[in-house]
């Protein structure tokens, strides 16, 4: 056999054994791509579980808690159990759409693109929660100048669910952020 046709096998097998290598390495990085998908649909739907664990018992404890009381202590019930309604619906829908997601396969680019869409949504709920917050000061504020017990206990209650969707909002966003830092060893 010549010189050309061992030339030739051996520039095949070190193709071959490169392609093997890449397809490796490509299966290695999509999984990983896969298992950072899945701890993010787990972690939203942790947090969905939390929101809806929050608006449940807010709506039943409110809604005792209202046909016992009056004034704005009965408006900051009753305003509790509306705004946990509206956090019930949510929390359900997104639950929903984690799992859902879970059975999903997602490319590397619409991985990292739904971890900057989540990153971005959850910085701006949380410029959302502090508005919550500070319409209900001026609510609170505003009912007890104009001495409306309703306006006061709308605001004293807005004021807690902002508050409380202030806290839940940083803490996903740290938790998503961290998670998708760890995995690629971001800035460290």
């Amino acid at each position: 056999m010549s010189k050309k046709f061992w030339y030739l096998m051996m520039l095949c097998c070190f193709f071959t054994i490169n392609l093997q290598a890449q397809l490796h390495l490509t299966d290695s990085l999509q999984q990983q791509y896969d298992s950072i998908y899945i701890k993010r649909q787990m972690l939203n739907k942790n947090n969905m579980t939390v929101l809806g664990t929050w608006a449940g018992i807010n709506i039943i404890q409110s809604g005792i808690s209202a046909a016992s009381t009056k004034g704005n202590t009965q408006a900051f019930f009753k305003m509790n159990v509306y705004w946990n309604v509206v956090n019930a619906a949510i929390a359900g829908i997104g639950f929903v759409q984690a799992k859902k997601a879970l059975a999903k396969k997602v490319t590397s680019q619409q991985n990292w693109q739904q971890q900057q869409k989540i990153e971005q949504f959850l910085l701006f709920n949380t410029g959302l929660d502090a508005a919550y917050i500070t319409t209900g000061l001026y609510l609170r504020e505003h009912g007890l100048r104009i001495n409306n017990s309703q306006t006061e206990g709308f605001g004293s209650s807005i004021i807690l669910q902002g508050s409380f969707l202030l806290v839940l909002d940083v803490i996903q966003y740290f938790e998503h952020h961290s998670k998708w830092q760890k995995a690629f060893k971001i800035g460290s």
